[in-house]
């Protein structure tokens, strides 16, 4: 009875104040939740800390011995080059004299071969011992100086028992998908596994939880934008940015050295990618400008904007800890574990068959929980841990694509329908066909339309040309008139052993100037768009056979007017 204090310590020093809640039942009432930082109780260091410090002062005891041994043999080397003049009374004793330079030449390269072994051994001790140094950095930056403790003061008018449970946000944690989709062939479904690499910093280690994937922000503002007067003056112009679809690099420390296990991620969607061991990356890119951001624990983040297909960027190292973060993995409840359903079953029209994943998905108004049943260990060190979401095998419409004015390979896409149930993400993809890795592909959900595209890379076994027919291309002038023709053929050949369903697209030129006229005159039968001038032709082609597509336009324009006819 009376007041009374309950503690919650050791907890995580990076704790958002404001999410604390403080859920319990009886006849008694909160008077208050304090949160404060506990310096005199510092967290202890990981074991893996604590073995790496020991080997590197085993380490630095060889390289202490080293240049112990080095110093020995260079004060053993002056001592005989001092002595190198050799005088003896009365006349010079020419034997002695070999002799004595026989054996000083014979002792100073034993000496420096000694030296040279000893200088070798050092070399190599440095460089181990500056890996040490690099992974002890790494994992200390994922711990604090400092604990955390929440105090909530409770009132009662009687002694009672309860069981009170403490729900917050930490900082320093994320979650980005990826997925690996697999194709035995065009005749079989589709399989995706639904993929999260989960990584934290928060200052406690995460030893056997049941994870909550959350595709919520909570860094992200919940008041809605209000739309500003577009005002037009003088001066102000658009420029346009190029298509570009995936970036390559490298991510560096200021040392010079590599950073492998550098995030990337690209701004504001959930795609992202980790570097290699010699800090080399490549991700993805959607279509439109976007703003790539490069994280690596102990060093500053930094953003660089993805206009061009090679960034190469220097991370400066952090004096604090690394607080760079997107918070989207939190708890769940077990009153909340009621209200939801599991990820299996038939969805109308495609036929769902899930592996067994202890995964629990939860729809809520503004966003999708992932609550996964088995337990995971989640170290506090920044390093990405992959979770398994889901498998799921679809019945896709394939379809081979191909584009020959820009490129002469052939693509295989895969169209679902309904994607929307599968509470999927953008993220990069890892694609097998046949068995075989043949690549990188991008997931993009951030279309409005209900089927999804996905590209599943190029078959060498289905070979387009696109020719230009020189014979029949013409250039003549008609008074003031010239008058070009282009006769294009296009030819698809199938290698496969089965037939495949393929979509050939071209364009012919579209005049946006009246004195410009451009006359179609053959497209075997394709499709027009007349408005940006597409061309598309779709058919069957069965194994072994080719089909020839001929296009053919002529332009006329002024003879005083330069028009580039391709």
């Amino acid at each position: 009875a009376g007041t009374s204090t309950l503690v919650f310590n050791n907890l995580s020093p990076d704790i958002d104040v404001q999410s604390l809640q403080v859920k319990s039942a009886g006849n008694f009432t909160i008077l208050s939740v304090k949160h404060e930082l506990d310096f005199l109780n510092n967290q202890t260091k990981e074991k893996r800390i604590e073995e790496l410090e020991l080997q590197k002062k085993t380490g630095q005891d060889k390289l202490d011995i080293q240049n112990n041994m080095l110093s020995i043999y260079q004060e053993e080397s002056n001592m005989l080059l001092k002595n190198q003049n050799v005088a003896g009374q009365g006349s010079l004793d020419l034997v002695k004299l070999r002799a004595a330079l026989d054996f000083q030449t014979a002792k100073l390269t034993e000496i420096k071969k000694k030296q040279q072994a000893v200088k070798n051994e050092i070399d190599g001790l440095n460089k181990e011992l500056l890996k040490y140094n690099r992974q002890i950095a790494e994992l200390k930056a994922g711990s604090s100086n400092a604990t955390s403790n929440v105090l909530v003061t409770i009132s009662s008018k009687a002694a009672l028992q309860s069981v009170f449970t403490l729900n917050y946000v930490v900082k320093n944690a994320a979650w980005y998908p990826t997925y690996d989709i697999r194709t035995k062939n065009v005749n079989s479904p589709i399989n995706i596994t639904y993929k999260a690499n989960v990584s934290q910093q928060c200052g406690e280690e995460w030893k056997n939880v049941k994870l909550t994937l959350s595709t919520g922000n909570p860094t992200v503002g919940g008041s809605k934008p209000e739309l500003n007067p577009y005002f037009l003056n003088p001066g102000m112009y658009y420029t346009a940015t190029g298509n570009i679809s995936r970036v390559t690099g490298r991510v560096l420390g200021d040392d010079g050295e590599s950073l492998p296990g550098a995030q990337i991620r690209v701004k504001g969607t959930s795609i992202g990618t980790v570097a290699d061991a010699n800090g080399n990356y490549s991700i993805s890119i959607p279509n439109g400008p976007q703003v790539l951001v490069f994280n690596f624990v102990g060093f500053e983040s930094t953003q660089a904007q993805a206009d061009r297909t090679n960034i190469n960027v220097t991370l400066k190292a952090s004096v604090n800890r690394l607080e760079e973060v997107v918070v989207v993995g939190y708890g769940s409840g077990e009153s909340d574990k009621k209200l939801k359903r599991e990820l299996a079953g038939a969805v109308s029209g495609v036929q769902i068959q899930t592996i067994p994943v202890a995964v629990v998905k939860q729809e809520q108004q503004t966003n999708i929980e992932f609550a996964v049943n088995d337990p995971y260990t989640i170290p506090t060190d920044g390093k990405q841990y992959q979770v398994d979401i889901n498998s799921v095998d679809i019945n896709a419409d394939y379809r081979y694509y191909t584009v020959p004015k820009l490129s002469t390979d052939v693509f295989l896409t895969a169209t679902l329908t309904n994607w929307n149930q599968y509470s999927f993400l953008s993220g990069e993809a890892n694609l097998f066909f046949e068995g075989t890795f043949i690549g990188k592909s991008l997931i993009d959900t951030r279309s409005t339309n209900d089927t999804l595209s996905l590209s599943l890379g190029a078959d060498k076994n289905i070979v387009v040309t696109r020719t230009l027919q020189k014979d029949l291309k013409e250039k003549k002038n008609f008074g003031s008139t010239i008058k070009e023709s282009r006769n294009w053929l296009i030819t698809v050949k199938n290698r496969k052993s089965q037939p495949v369903n393929i979509l050939v697209e071209d364009q012919v030129p579209v005049s946006q100037n009246s004195a410009i006229n451009v006359e179609v005159q053959e497209l075997s039968g394709a499709k027009l768009d007349n408005t940006t001038g597409k061309l598309s032709w779709s058919f069957m082609l069965n194994s072994q056979q080719d089909k020839k597509m001929e296009l053919k336009y002529q332009v006329s324009y002024p003879k005083n007017q330069s028009v580039i006819v391709e």
